[in-house]
C-alpha cells in the first residue's frame, strides 16, 4: 500500500509541474488527455475562463457504438474524431497536456492521429 501511494503522490507532483508551464486560452486551448483501465477521456480546456470548450470520450454518445477501450486502436479512433470535433469548434490549435504520463504507448498514438487530422500543436 505503501508503495501504490507513493506512486500516485509522484504522479500528482508530475501533474503539478506540468501545470505550472501548460496554460490554455479562447485562441489555443489545453488539450488535456487522461487513460484509465477501461476509457480514455480527452477535453479542450480554455483557462482563463475555466470551461471546456470540447470534450470527448469513449463512453460518449457519438463513440457508444464503437466499443472503444483504452489500447492504441481505440486511441488512434478517438484522436481523430476529437481533432473533427475540435475543428467543428473553430480549433485549429491547442498546447498538449499529458496529464503527468510518459509521451509514448497510447498518449503518442492519441497525439499523433490529433496532428494527422489537422490540429497543430
Amino acid at each position: 500500500m505503501k508503495s501504490l501511494k507513493h506512486k500516485l503522490t509522484l504522479r500528482q507532483k508530475r501533474i503539478w509541474r506540468i501545470r505550472k508551464k501548460i496554460v490554455g486560452s479562447a485562441e489555443r486551448p489545453r488539450l488535456c488527455v487522461s487513460f484509465t483501465n477501461k476509457h480514455i477521456y480527452a477535453q479542450a480546456i480554455d483557462d482563463a475562463s475555466g470551461t471546456t470548450l470540447v470534450s470527448l470520450s469513449s463512453l460518449s454518445k457519438e463513440q457508444k457504438d464503437e466499443n472503444l477501450s483504452a489500447n492504441r486502436e481505440s486511441a488512434t479512433k478517438l484522436g481523430k474524431a476529437f481533432a473533427e470535433k475540435a475543428k467543428a469548434a473553430n480549433i485549429s490549435q491547442v498546447v498538449f497536456d499529458r496529464h503527468g504520463r510518459p509521451y509514448h504507448g497510447r498518449v503518442k498514438v492519441f497525439a499523433e492521429a490529433v496532428r494527422e487530422a489537422g490540429i497543430q500543436f
